[in-house]
């Protein structure tokens, strides 16, 4: 009979190639931290950003909102007062820390729509201004792409507590 752990390996327990202890656990909470940090920064900045370019341009943005042939004159003029402001108090909201989990998923539910609505008008082959961050960029495929990448660190953000739960994080015992 050999001796050792279990399923006859001589002198070796069952223990995981890779030890879920000490300072592996630690770097892998410091680097989800760490992304954690960089998400909201990076979102707050492009929200920030974003709403301040059309409040300082009303006009110009409702002119971009037009573009998109969706709404009536009226419902535009609300769109082009509103929108802007909600993008500066949900980078705000990610900065300060406000209930992340659920700012997040706000902040991808609201991307998703407008690159929807970005899709829907580019597939349609109007010729509109995309409007995301001041006006003279057209709705192209790099536009599109590039917004679609913004819901990456949203995601992030929305699903890092259940990464944090996870028991490949927690080690051992825990």
């Amino acid at each position: 009979m050999l001796k050792g752990g279990r399923r006859g390996w001589p002198g070796k327990s069952p223990t995981p190639f890779l030890k879920l202890s000490g300072p592996y656990v630690k770097v892998k909470r410091i680097t989800l931290k760490i992304l954690h940090w960089n998400c909201r920064i990076f979102l707050a900045g492009i929200f920030i950003y974003a709403g301040y370019t059309k409040i300082v341009n009303p006009l110009q943005f409702a002119a971009a909102v037009e573009g998109y042939q969706l709404l009536s004159p009226d419902s535009v003029i609300l769109v082009a007062r509103i929108l802007p402001w909600v993008e500066v108090i949900l980078g705000i909201a990610l900065i300060a820390g406000l209930m992340i989990r659920y700012t997040a998923a706000f902040a991808v539910a609201f991307l998703t729509f407008f690159i929807g609505i970005m899709l829907a008008t580019y597939l349609r082959g109007i010729e509109a201004d995309c409007g995301c961050f001041g006006i003279g960029e057209r709705i192209s495929p790099f536009t599109l792409a590039r917004d679609s990448l913004f819901i990456l660190p949203a995601l992030f953000l929305v699903f890092q507590p259940w990464l944090e739960s996870r028991k490949w994080l927690r080690g051992p015992g825990r």
